[in-house]
């Protein structure tokens, strides 16, 4: 089995987000979280949580995301200019 991009789903305190998917995303998403469940051997997530996990990935590898947040964290006054 390949082995998933996205590990165990940890709980945080949740900020309420609302947004509408398409159906054939949402059911990929239902799909993933079973094979997940199968590959870590825990019970299917709801997909929405695998949409936090996701965006959590996302932006942790994301390194075009990195540089720019270590150039904003460098020159504060820079980035505010460039708005």
């Amino acid at each position: 089995m390949a082995k998933l991009k996205l590990g165990a789903i940890t709980e945080d305190k949740p900020v309420k987000v609302s947004l509408e998917l398409p159906g054939a995303l949402f059911r990929d998403l239902q799909e993933y979280s079973e094979i997940l469940a199968q590959q870590e051997g825990v019970p299917a997530t709801e997909p929405s949580r695998l949409i936090v996990a996701m965006v959590q990935r996302f932006i942790q590898t994301d390194r075009g995301f990195a540089r720019a947040r270590k150039n904003k964290m460098r020159n504060p006054l820079e980035a505010d200019r460039e708005r």
